[in-house]
């Protein structure tokens, strides 16, 4: 196998954003938006053209040539190094949500050895054919695999049902196995119209099915839902427009009512109270508190669930601000886990 120096690997890197961006703008003669996202919606009809464009968005951040040296510089990554098979089971929850595992094995110099998703294989695949086509010496480090006995490495993500089996099916590999997490925000009670608008991105975008969705909202005792569900219909109403979705509501409603559990109800969303953070499609949790400082320790509590938080004007420390859950950068690792520390320490 050639070796692939850093640099080519930075630059080949760089085009794919460049053909990422000629995509999605409408200026790539031989590839059409369009043609593609419908292709990935025949296979799986929660990547809706909306989905799939926001996360193409999302990838672009990542594919600058001064983000992706500025990144990298913070590892000890070797030319020398001797490339370890990573093997990665990828998730297929949002469209190209192992993308990142993906830019992380190869541009730290790794092979890829991926199990994907039957919910999202064909985007993937699709990037990986563009970064060939950038730098045909990554057709030597990008393998597709029904299975990953010949590895070295194993990144894996799933439920806390099938992280268990990986952990003790690969317990003699280097790991990192991912389980359930999810998003949740902290409200004041004061927010703008602007604010729940954004706030409303967190909860809707790919239809509430991404580990960084909010699934819980906090509130202040005697805090009024009249505003939030007013300014959630309108996104609720085009979240209704998918029949999955659609479902998903109509099925929760019924169960909600067949059980008699108090819950409010805009035609579009469901919202219960309930302490658990992870709420059903179409439902959002919320629990009410008397002070902030109450929800900091539930919050720290359950750190472990949590992929981030949300919160308007910083509430919460370290939190994002609303309209921010789908938007992570670069360096925001799923789980808190640096998966480039974890690669380029690799023996």
């Amino acid at each position: 196998m050639e070796k692939l120096p850093q640099q080519a690997r930075i630059e080949a890197f760089t085009q794919l954003g460049a053909n990422i961006e000629q995509l999605i703008n409408g200026t790539n003669e031989s590839e059409h938006f369009d043609e593609l996202w419908f292709n990935a919606y025949n296979r799986n009809t929660w990547f809706t053209k909306e989905s799939v464009l926001h996360a193409f968005k999302g990838i672009l951040k990542f594919l600058d040539q001064n983000t992706l040296e500025d990144w990298i510089a913070q590892y000890p990554i070797s030319n020398a190094s001797k490339p370890k098979i990573v093997g990665t089971i990828m998730a297929g929850n949002i469209p190209m949500v192992g993308f990142h595992d993906m830019l992380c094995i190869l541009i730290s110099g790794h092979i890829l050895k991926a199990k994907l998703s039957t919910a999202d294989s064909y985007l993937i695949k699709y990037l990986a054919s563009q970064l060939i086509k950038a730098e045909p010496r990554f057709n030597d480090f990008i393998n597709f695999a029904e299975n990953l006995k010949e590895i070295d490495v194993l990144i894996a993500t799933g439920s806390d049902n099938t992280a268990r089996h990986f952990d003790y099916y690969f317990r003699e590999k280097p790991r990192i196995i991912r389980r359930n997490r999810t998003a949740c925000a902290v409200l004041k009670g004061d927010e703008t119209t602007e604010a729940l608008e954004a706030l409303a991105k967190d909860v809707f975008y790919y239809f509430g099915l991404g580990c960084r969705n909010v699934t819980k909202i906090y509130v202040p005792q005697n805090y009024s839902f009249e505003h939030l569900l007013q300014v959630f219909e309108k996104p609720g109403r085009l979240a209704m427009e998918n029949h999955k979705y659609a479902n998903n509501y109509d099925y929760n409603k019924s169960i909600l009512l067949v059980n008699s559990i108090k819950h409010l109800d805009n035609g579009y969303l469901l919202l219960r109270e309930e302490a658990s953070l992870f709420s059903a499609i179409s439902t959002l949790h919320y629990e009410k508190y008397e002070n902030i400082e109450d929800v900091v320790k539930d919050l720290r509590d359950k750190e472990n669930q949590i992929q981030c938080i949300v919160s308007d004007g910083g509430t919460i420390p370290n939190s994002l601000p609303f309209g921010y859950a789908q938007a992570p950068e670069i360096s925001d690792y799923a789980d808190g886990i640096d998966t480039m520390a974890f690669l380029s320490n690799l023996d």
